[in-house]
């Protein structure tokens, strides 16, 4: 009981906002890790996390029965769930997928700019605890479980200030890296056609082109950003 009060203490005491250089430092690491690709391989694998979960959340959250979820060593995953294979269910979990980081990455700008960087990494492992026991394979284990680790051990032991750069680095990452993630998608559907991405799932459901579903991602990853920045006081 002790140990949940402490918690509870921890994530409802507002930490001081960081200074300006601190901030500007950490968005500009989380853009570093973003684009340079060597590191971009390694970390996307928390963004295939992310997608995956939101497709998951959309389908219960739909109606739908989730199956599981698959993590793969090459940053590709796959949501199984059961249900209807048309209709806005279907429609709704396919869509979900590549806008969750970005909505992620807005909820936790809100937490930030209330000074809850703690409530903000607890909110995230308490997530990963419930998409821990959906995961269907081994690498999605490891990669989910490391994950909780860091964020776990970062908001137990780190210092006020560890705890606040961390979890702004986790934001914009978030934000950053699900822009990427699209722009690697229209990357990757003009070299293969008849490609079984979502936007290309969604195309075929709704017979609306899955250009158009791209720049509904983009839309999306755009306005969390916008209104990131401006509750974070960067705008």
């Amino acid at each position: 009981m002790d140990v949940l009060l402490d918690i509870w203490q921890r994530m409802m005491t507002p930490h001081a906002a960081l200074t300006p250089l601190a901030a500007w430092l950490t968005l500009a690491t989380a853009a570093a890790i973003v684009v340079f690709s060597p590191v971009w391989r390694l970390a996307r694998h928390a963004i295939t996390i992310v997608h995956e979960g939101g497709h998951g959340v959309a389908a219960v959250l739909s109606g739908r029965r989730l199956g599981g979820i698959r993590l793969h060593s090459d940053t590709s995953g796959l949501t199984v769930s059961r249900g209807r294979p048309t209709g806005p269910g279907m429609i709704f979990t396919l869509l979900a997928g590549y806008p969750a980081a970005a909505l992620i990455g807005l909820g936790a700008a809100w937490l930030l700019s209330r000074g809850y960087d703690v409530g903000l990494l607890w909110a995230l492992l308490a997530a990963l605890a419930l998409l821990l026991v959906q995961i269907r394979n081994w690498f999605g284990l490891w990669s989910v479980a490391v994950t909780a680790v860091v964020v776990f051990g970062v908001s137990w032991f780190g210092s006020e200030r560890v705890q606040g750069v961390f979890a702004l680095l986790v934001t914009a990452f978030l934000l950053f890296g699900a822009l990427r993630t699209t722009l690697e998608l229209q990357q990757s559907r003009s070299r293969r056609a008849g490609s079984s991405s979502d936007a290309d799932q969604l195309a075929r459901l709704t017979h609306i082109p899955g250009i158009l579903w791209v720049a509904v991602f983009l839309g999306v990853q755009l306005l969390a950003l916008a209104l990131s920045a401006r509750l974070l006081g960067l705008v």
